[in-house]
């Protein structure tokens, strides 16, 4: 059986990683805010040929079975008119924020999906302090 190859790397040296902005440590059952961005050193093209259709969140805690999705956006305009691709002034940026409350310390997971490159992604522990 395949399995799902999720593709990671250094996001300052890759345009296509989700860079994870969220506190190190918050108090039990705080909210926390996390926001996610792919593209923040190298900016990805985000044309109608070569774009990022979405950004998940999810949260581990290491005793639980399965990580918790957080959070789905979806990036739907990437230059599309009625003139033809790319000739829009509207653009989708792949960057968006999720707030949760956590009561037990957990790794957030984020996952960027660029349809030419496939799935990505990136990891921040998250202490509950």
């Amino acid at each position: 059986m395949a399995e799902l190859t999720l593709q990671t790397a250094d996001w300052k040296a890759e345009k296509h990683v989700p860079v994870i902005d969220a506190p190190d440590t918050i108090g039990k059952d705080e909210i926390v805010k996390v926001t996610v961005e792919v593209g923040k050193e190298i900016a990805h093209p985000n044309t109608v040929e070569h774009h990022i259709k979405s950004i998940e969140v999810y949260y581990l805690i290491p005793e639980e079975k399965f990580p918790l999705q957080v959070a789905r956006f979806e990036f739907n305009t990437h230059g599309e008119s009625v003139q033809g691709p790319n000739t829009s002034t509207v653009y989708s940026q792949p960057k968006a924020t999720a707030y949760f409350k956590a009561g037990k310390s957990g790794t957030i997971l984020a996952t960027a999906y660029c349809n030419i490159h496939g799935v990505w992604k990136n990891t921040k522990d998250l202490k509950i302090g």
